[in-house]
């Protein structure tokens, strides 16, 4: 049976190059990076070169480079070192309706323990407006985190102007770009943000690693505690294998970003063209305009069928998507991003994401095409509700 894999957003196949480059972290250079003997310092030196090409990609300052074990760890860190070292200024953070979990649920944390949380609307795209963000700060206002690229919709945010809006008021600004990263151009200082997310499973590298961009200056306490490892700001042995693995990622990722970009750019607007000729009755979710999404991103809604249903039988098949985010796939409930997009109930119930990468063929985008269309026929014709209204 052939394979086709849709869920590069979930993460990606970790690229041979990436492998070679973490091989001998275990064989051969499996020394401490904090031991000041030989074997120490040549991971050590490992270490800061990593440093160095996740730092080059983002347009950063090595120094401003802090390893994490995953985005979710980095995404923690700014929410709960921000309010602790801001707590005497004030209690109020502001972010969207459509962040990912890792954010919404440690903004529901921090809200039992005393924070205030401004959860921002999106327009019908999933897109924040710089206005409302304006309207939305308060004289106790200490952070706006706001993702970069969505990972259900692919909503690219207008990220520059959100973050100049904060700096204009003196709040410090955070951005989830784990989907971003490796996708989109990205300059922290073109930005202007505080802090960045990322992750390395999401770039052709390894899972267990991520980082975290904090500008020089920017107020936050350490997230966890120990040994001096990350300048005495992250305690904990590094993940050697896996930072030089990310580094090696990232080193990939800038050098073929604009070939990336055009490659899933190209296929998934064929894939949105060849479901369209083929399928009746389908909407996609997000923006319409190929810049403000990300580029291998496609969130289609097909009327009168469920998008589980869809996607075992698209497994059956050889073909893996998603119907949602990774981290929420188990849940039955509804998505949160396409309700803050104002998507009817019977619509999210039928929606399928899928998201192309960098092995995507034009032959894969056939296949499930060809498949996908014999899948939508027969579920509508044991659907019981086709063609009614209300659906």
């Amino acid at each position: 049976m052939r394979q086709v894999y849709l869920d590069y957003s979930a993460t990606t196949p970790v690229k041979e190059e990436v492998v070679q480059e973490m091989i001998p972290y275990y064989t051969e250079r499996y020394g401490n990076p904090s031991s000041l003997y030989s074997a120490g310092l040549a991971a050590k030196d490992g270490l800061e070169q990593a440093r160095e090409r996740v730092a080059e990609l983002i347009g950063a300052d090595p120094g401003e480079i802090r390893f994490t074990s995953c985005g979710t760890e980095a995404d923690n860190w700014v929410l709960q070192g921000v309010s602790d070292a801001l707590r005497n200024k004030g209690n109020h953070i502001i972010t969207s309706r459509i962040e990912h979990h890792a954010i919404l649920h440690t903004c529901e944390y921090l809200q039992k323990h005393g924070f205030e949380v401004t959860y921002l609307d999106v327009d019908s795209e999933g897109v924040v407006s710089p206005e409302k963000l304006a309207e939305a700060i308060q004289d106790n206002t200490i952070l706006v985190s706001i993702m970069m690229a969505n990972n259900e919709v692919g909503s690219i945010e207008p990220i520059k102007e959100l973050a100049a809006v904060a700096k204009s008021r003196g709040v410090l600004f955070h951005t989830d770009a784990v989907q971003a990263l490796g996708n989109v151009p990205i300059d922290v200082k073109e930005l202007g943000v505080d802090f960045l997310s990322m992750s390395a499973h999401k770039i052709y590298g390894p899972k267990g690693v991520g980082a975290l961009y904090i500008r020089k200056g920017a107020a936050i306490h350490n997230f966890l505690h120990g040994g001096a490892q990350e300048a005495k700001k992250r305690a904990g042995t590094e993940n050697m294998a896996g930072i030089a693995g990310f580094g090696k990622a990232a080193e990939l990722s800038g050098k073929n970003l604009d070939a990336h970009i055009e490659h899933s750019r190209k296929l998934r607007d064929y894939f949105w063209q060849r479901i369209r000729e083929n399928i009746t009755g389908v909407q996609l979710n997000g923006p319409v305009l190929a810049a403000r999404r990300h580029p291998g991103n496609l969130n289609v809604s097909f009327d009168y069928i469920e998008g589980e249903a869809i996607l075992l039988m698209l497994d059956a098949n050889g073909i893996s998507v998603s119907t949602g985010s990774a981290c929420s796939s188990k849940s039955l409930a509804p998505s949160h991003v396409l309700d803050a997009l104002g998507v009817p109930i019977t619509k999210m119930n039928g929606t399928v994401r899928f998201t192309v990468g960098d092995f995507t063929t034009k032959e894969d985008i056939d296949y499930v095409v060809d498949v996908l269309t014999k899948i939508v026929e027969r579920l509508r014709e044991l659907s019981p509700v086709t063609g009614q209204e209300g659906w």
